[in-house]
């Protein structure tokens, strides 16, 4: 598991797909902490060549953690909510 949940494991879950799977998360979670807390070890593959990408910033300013939200564009996974029910696909 790439992060463990240490806190705040009252608050209720929701879940989403990820790339056709179901991922559970917790309410107020980012994408990207649900995503890693679900045991998922990459967001994407670096088009540079230096394989799998996971986020780097956390906070918003690069474009490692992109991904595809109900088919609407991308957005930053660091930045964006999960939601109940949310579509979600890796770049």
């Amino acid at each position: 598991m790439t992060f463990a949940r240490l806190v705040d494991q009252d608050r209720p879950a929701i879940s989403f797909i990820l790339d056709g799977s179901p991922i559970e998360a917790k309410r107020g979670d980012t994408l990207l902490t649900a995503i890693m807390t679900a045991g998922q070890d990459r967001l994407r593959t670096s088009e540079f060549g230096d394989g799998a990408r996971a986020g780097f910033c956390l906070m918003g300013a690069c474009q490692d953690c992109w991904v595809v939200v109900n088919g609407q564009g991308t957005k930053r996974a660091c930045q964006t909510l999960a939601e109940d029910g949310m579509q979600v696909t890796r770049r």
